[in-house]
């Protein structure tokens, strides 16, 4: 192991081999961390945290801290971090409560800037960028290839669709739908994330019926249980093109705190 001797690892943390530990680390116990793992200069991994594959923790970073919640009395909650995520500088992640699942769950590919905290139970999907400073509180779910920008805060028990993005310093109170853009405090939509759709190999089809979607929600001054079924007529229609606007659908009728709008 290439573990500087600085660093402070309990005898009951689990380490591959290939783990780096830079120095004035600090692994508690009941801590896995699985092969070409990174764990930068100070940073502190404890609770009952799992971590997979080539992940890079950097420094001062706190992983797997107990819950910022009153109700915490000390039970054995846990996180479970996929592989390939980079950590930067001050990110904190908390553990589970057992008031929900009792387990916080980061995905893989997700990219992590300086100073963001991840509070309790959060589920955070896969290829995610999440901007230096964001918030997020208890029992926020973001989903795959979500951007947050910078100083982003989230209320407690939010979800954020699939590929949505937030402009920096945006405040959500209340859900982000799939593929939507929003800024602003409260939280405005802006049209849709249409470059990040691009990107992720959207077709023009899909483009025609998410915009149509998109449309019947916020441009045509529906109520809102009109706009909900006329996007859900719309999913006989579009073809191909079903399983994403039923990923928009879904995620409307599934709203606990309602959605931005």
């Amino acid at each position: 192991m290439n573990i500087h001797p600085s660093a402070s690892i309990d005898p009951l943390a689990e380490l591959d081999s290939s783990v780096v530990v830079k120095a004035n680390a600090v692994i508690a116990a009941n801590v896995k961390i699985d092969a070409g793992c990174t764990i930068g200069v100070g940073a502190v991994i404890e609770g009952y945290t799992t971590i997979g594959k080539y992940n890079t923790i950097h420094a001062y970073a706190v992983i797997g801290g107990t819950p910022q919640d009153k109700k915490y009395t000390g039970e054995p909650t846990g996180l479970l971090i996929g592989d390939h995520n980079t950590f930067r500088e001050c990110v904190t992640i908390n553990t589970g409560t057992v008031q929900d699942l009792g387990l916080t769950t980061i995905g893989s590919n997700n990219w992590v800037m300086a100073y963001v905290h991840i509070a309790h139970d959060c589920i955070i999907g896969s290829h995610t960028i999440i901007a230096n400073a964001t918030q997020l509180a208890g029992h926020v779910q973001i989903g795959d290839w979500v951007i947050l920008g910078g100083m982003t805060a989230v209320h407690q028990f939010c979800r954020v669709g699939a590929h949505a993005m937030t402009g920096a310093g945006t405040v959500l109170l209340q859900d982000v739908p799939p593929y939507v853009m929003v800024q602003g405090y409260p939280a405005k939509p802006h049209g849709l994330n249409t470059e990040g759709l691009k990107r992720r190999g959207f077709t023009s089809e899909d483009f025609l019926w998410i915009k149509r979607a998109y449309r019947l929600l916020y441009r045509d001054n529906l109520k809102l249980d009109v706009a909900q079924l006329a996007i859900a007529k719309i999913l006989n229609d579009c073809g191909t093109s079903r399983e994403k606007i039923a990923v928009f659908s879904d995620f409307i009728a599934q709203s606990g705190r309602g959605f931005v709008r």
